[in-house]
């Protein structure tokens, strides 16, 4: 789906940032949240991101999928046993989710990227949960302040993406209401993340993003160069998955990957990993394939097998 005649700049506003924008990890702006009027946004939207080239994938492992054993409250690995897993099980880069970090200064993270550059490893990205829904303004300030501060996290680990939530509608408000804050609460910490040059990729996480229009709506309405799309092949559990995800599959930043999907009225099914990477073709992706593991397998034997029919099929189809 392709934005409306009046948005032929929008491409030209992408470059135009690319190549003016600031260099380095200066201080992000201080813009203050303001109040949010409820009222209907005009429609422009990002195009679809401009691939060049043929399109290119390469592995990775979601910090997430090892969950069990990274807990922060009885931690049984940490992320540098994290990435040491991920490099001997084969994988080419890792997201290192924000949940997982016991500390996140400077020294920290540039420790965590030396020791994934010893591995050769890609740090990917990394991943925040939040909620730009919220209807109290200090609580929503506070999202989009630690929104913004891990995009400069990922700035210092040499990452490209950020992993955010939109949110859920709060109880008693509208869903309308909770849109109109998520759009403007985006667009400002993409404004405040600018000297990071960290895109903030929106993910399809249930709540107000639960399909795929509802998902295209705020892609439409956010405007700034540092937007994309993070595609979860799990998240939607409507009648037709594979068709939201392909709808999408042109604004993806990032894309992660499950082992199942649970359509509307149905079991869980095995995810159709060729039926995606023929999805993503189709859409001349060029970046990571996180594995995000979720299943009820142990990980540690899991993940290592899901990673390998990954790649597998990655370099059968030249990809």
């Amino acid at each position: 789906m392709r934005p409306p005649a009046n948005s032929i700049d929008v491409q030209a506003n992408r470059r135009q940032f690319l190549s003016t924008s600031l260099g380095g990890l200066g201080v992000a702006m201080a813009t203050p949240l303001l109040s949010l009027p409820m009222v209907a946004h005009k429609v422009r939207g990002i195009d679809p991101l401009k691939r060049l080239g043929k399109p290119s994938l390469r592995t990775g492992l979601a910090a997430y999928s090892l969950r069990k054993y990274l807990d922060l409250k009885a931690p049984k690995m940490d992320l540098f046993g994290f990435a040491s897993k991920a490099a001997e099980w084969g994988f080419e880069g890792v997201e290192p989710t924000s949940y997982y970090f016991k500390e996140s200064t400077p020294a920290f993270l540039a420790h965590f990227k030396a020791h994934c550059s010893q591995l050769g490893l890609e740090i990917t990205g990394s991943a925040v949960g939040n909620d730009f829904c919220l209807k109290e303004e200090k609580a929503l300030e506070e999202q989009i302040a630690s929104t913004v501060q891990w995009a400069k996290n990922t700035a210092i680990m040499g990452g490209r993406t950020l992993r955010i939530f939109a949110g859920r509608t709060p109880k008693g408000d509208t869903e309308a209401a909770a849109v109109a804050r998520a759009i403007e609460g985006i667009k400002t910490a993409c404004k405040r993340a600018e000297p990071y040059g960290v895109l903030l990729a929106l993910e399809n996480h249930g709540g107000i993003t639960s399909t795929a229009d509802q998902l295209l709506h705020l892609v439409k309405a956010v405007d700034h160069p540092l937007f994309a799309v993070n595609l979860d092949t799990g998240n939607f559990h409507t009648e037709d998955p594979y068709g939201d995800l392909e709808k999408l599959a042109p604004y993806a930043a990032v894309v992660q990957v499950k082992v199942d999907m649970q359509p509307k009225g149905k079991a869980k099914e095995a995810m159709d990993y060729p039926r995606i990477l023929e999805m993503l073709s189709k859409a001349k992706y060029r970046g990571s394939l996180v594995l995000e593991y979720e299943g009820d397998e142990e990980p540690l034997v899991a993940i290592p097998r899901e990673g390998a029919k990954m790649a597998d099929l990655i370099r059968a189809k030249g990809l």
